[in-house]
């Protein structure tokens, strides 16, 4: 499910790619929608997979200081029974049984973001997430919380659709666990073998105007 879903993202970015639009919002143009909400594409269609679906909601509440400078707030939940730190694309230990947490962890959280346009519609952006994490072991009963500070590193680029009335973002990101308290027993153990930082992460993010 995970390639289909890589297949996806990259079949959506060679297709944006080829539309001809303008993809900045000039700095002298007061006419610009200021404010939108949006989800992530990307994500929301991983809810589709049969082994680990994170059953995932997320909405993007933005707003544009200027042509250059947004901000955004993302309230979202999900879960996952494998450690963030596996690459869910070129690792081949995600989802085998042995790297499979002792249960799932559901988190609920907010994302902070600014992003900044560098030139026409490339941009960069920083995310930071703190988490209140729940643990759940096999039989469904919750043995801890906990708490977890993520952070994404991002580079994307921005595409105007329908009179800018919709936009479609697809990005890569490293993402980085700066920080969590400790994970229980049987979670903690295989978490600890693999690394906070994860690269190359792709997003597809899309979002209405107002």
């Amino acid at each position: 499910m995970r390639k289909k879903i890589l297949w996806i993202w990259l079949a959506l970015v060679f297709l944006t790619s080829t539309l001809q639009v303008k993809a900045q919002y000039e700095k002298q143009d007061s006419t610009y929608k200021k404010c939108f909400i949006g989800t992530s594409l990307f994500v929301i269609i991983g809810n589709f997979d049969q082994v680990n679906p994170p059953n995932f909601v997320q909405l993007d509440i933005g707003y544009r200081i200027t042509g250059k400078d947004v901000i955004r707030i993302s309230p979202k939940t999900w879960r996952y029974a494998w450690p963030n730190g596996i690459h869910p694309f070129l690792n081949k230990a995600y989802k085998k049984p042995e790297e499979k947490f002792p249960g799932y962890v559901r988190e609920y959280g907010a994302t902070v973001s600014y992003q900044r346009f560098l030139w026409k519609g490339f941009y960069a952006q920083l995310d930071v997430m703190p988490t209140y994490q729940i643990f759940v072991n096999d039989n469904g009963q919750r043995i801890d919380k906990g708490f977890q500070l993520f952070n994404s590193y991002r580079v994307g680029y921005h595409i105007k659709l329908f009179k800018d009335r919709f936009f479609f973002q697809p990005s890569i990101c490293m993402t980085h666990r700066a920080y969590h308290t400790q994970l229980p027993d049987g979670f903690k153990q295989l978490d600890d073998k693999w690394s906070k930082f994860v690269f190359p992460e792709p997003g597809l993010n899309i979002g209405f105007n107002f």
